[in-house]
């Protein structure tokens, strides 16, 4: 992933109250995650205020929205931040932006397709595959738990997923 591509960190669900603050459902963890960051989207919403609503998500409060009807028409809008403005990872950590699109290839140096998701289920994340589609047919895709045991390494070009892990 290029170092300034734009990484999503919440989207606004909706207006809270009549004096333009918004309520923000977070894809990062925590209220804590959008705090270091007061520029979203390129400068276009300044962070003002930002406090836990109790439920996972957050209210924000932001200078260019100054009433409940421009909060309203924010309504789906995601809030960025580049991807150099992210705190940088301690070994083994990773951005799921970072891995998302990555090309993936087994152990065995066969190629197997591109990431395409990442879930969490509960038990730690799954990364989702799609291998390259058969002429005329739809492309098949396959999870593999993101594990040391199943994903020994990875880096800014592949994945690399141990063939015992990779479904056919």
């Amino acid at each position: 992933m290029a170092k300034d591509t734009p990484v999503t960190l919440a989207a606004i669900s909706g207006a809270h109250g009549v004096t333009g603050e918004v309520r923000l459902k977070l894809f990062a963890d925590g209220v804590a995650s959008l705090k270091p960051h007061k520029v979203f989207n390129g400068g276009a919403l300044t962070l003002q205020n930002l406090r836990d609503d109790t439920k996972g998500g957050a209210i924000a409060r932001f200078a260019e929205i100054a009433d409940r009807n421009a909060a309203e028409k924010l309504r789906g809008t995601t809030l960025t931040v580049p991807r150099t403005a992210l705190p940088p990872l301690a070994e083994g950590e990773y951005y799921h932006a970072d891995l998302l699109g990555l090309a993936a290839v087994s152990d065995a140096g066969e190629h197997l397709g591109k990431v395409i998701a990442i879930d969490n289920y509960g038990a730690g994340d799954v990364i989702e595959i799609e291998r390259p589609a058969a002429e005329g047919e739809k492309p098949k895709r396959f999870m593999v738990p993101m594990r040391a045991d199943a994903v020994p390494e990875w880096d800014e070009t592949r994945l690399v997923i141990v063939a015992a892990f990779a479904e056919d």
